[in-house]
């Protein structure tokens, strides 16, 4: 009995001697964060976001192996993709869950009113019902939006700047998820540039088919792609599509320009993954959702494909040039 008492004090000796971050790490309950991706995972945008949310979340203190675990599901590109991943990843009990795009935060939404959720690209989520307001979303959801409804006009004014025979346009949208806040704006541009704007709704890749074959039937045309889970998921077609027709077209987010795309003007999406991670951070550590404000981009960036423009046959002023954050030779 001495002996085992003897022991059993050597080792609470031992214990008190442990550095104070050992214990610590070892009393340390592992958090599960869940992820809803717009992209798939062979994309070659997903490398880039998930490396920027590992690091970013590394640099706050949470490491996987360590202290927490994150879940993906990948590839939302309509609502029925967005629900039944939401319930795969409310059904494995995740501390918080990051949804990229309406229809995943929806799903997300539906699911569960407990689960803290930070949504990312969120054009209206006071429209879709999100949250209550910007300052104060009273719910389980907070987040990022990106863009404002204004942004239509100015695409409609960037197309027409670098394509300036353009005088016919029309946008691609998906009807059933995209939020048709941008309408209102880009009919006043049109009006003001003397351009013919109309809205094409696609709701499969042969719908994009029809509706860019159709604007090239017309003279002087040109495209808007709308920032959608949809459009971007289908962003190797439409480049291709517009290529092939030979459409002056401009896009929400520099993944269209990388794959060859002629302009974009849009967020970084890169970047806002790295700002979901700092509120992944703090509902981890106790804050809730409902006292997060929902924030607004600030910052865009305008990428202009050169080498597009010139198989397209434009002469992109020197003056866009300049302006642009980057021009892909």
């Amino acid at each position: 009995m001495r002996t085992r008492r003897a022991f059993i004090a050597l080792v609470g000796s031992a214990a008190a001697t442990w550095p104070l971050g050992a214990r610590a790490q070892q009393s340390e309950r592992v958090r599960r964060v869940g992820v809803l991706s717009v992209t798939k995972e062979a994309d070659p945008e997903t490398p880039l976001r998930v490396t920027a949310f590992r690091q970013a979340l590394s640099k706050l203190g949470w490491s996987e192996g360590r202290n927490v675990v994150i879940d993906f599901r990948w590839g939302v590109r309509n609502p029925n993709e967005a629900r039944a991943h939401a319930k795969e990843l409310i059904g494995v009990v995740p501390d918080v869950v990051v949804a990229e795009s309406t229809p995943a935060a929806v799903a997300l939404h539906r699911e569960s009113a407990a689960v803290p959720i930070v949504f990312l690209q969120v054009a209206n989520p006071i429209g879709s019902g999100l949250v209550a307001s910007l300052a104060s979303p009273g719910t389980n959801l907070t987040g990022f939006t990106n863009f404002e409804p204004t942004m239509g006009g100015k695409w409609l004014e960037l197309l027409k700047e670098i394509a300036p025979s353009v005088t016919r346009a029309a946008a691609i949208f998906n009807p059933e998820t995209h939020s048709g806040q941008y309408w209102q704006s880009m009919e006043a541009a049109a009006a003001s540039l003397a351009v013919e704007f109309k809205r094409a709704p696609a709701r499969d890749s042969a719908a994009i088919e029809n509706a860019v074959a159709g604007l090239a039937r017309e003279l002087s045309g040109g495209v808007l792609v709308m920032p959608d889970a949809f459009t971007l998921a289908h962003r190797e077609l439409i480049v291709l599509l517009t290529a092939r027709h030979r459409l002056p077209t401009i896009y929400p987010f520099r993944a269209f320009t990388d794959s060859g795309g002629l302009l974009s003007y849009g967020i970084d999406q890169i970047e806002v993954y790295r700002q979901a991670a700092s509120y992944v951070d703090r509902i981890l550590r106790g804050e809730k959702p409902a006292d997060l404000p929902v924030q607004a981009p600030t910052k865009f960036e305008l990428v202009v494909n050169l080498k597009t423009a010139k198989a397209l046959g434009l002469d992109v002023p020197w003056i866009l040039q300049q302006r642009a954050d980057e021009v892909i030779e």
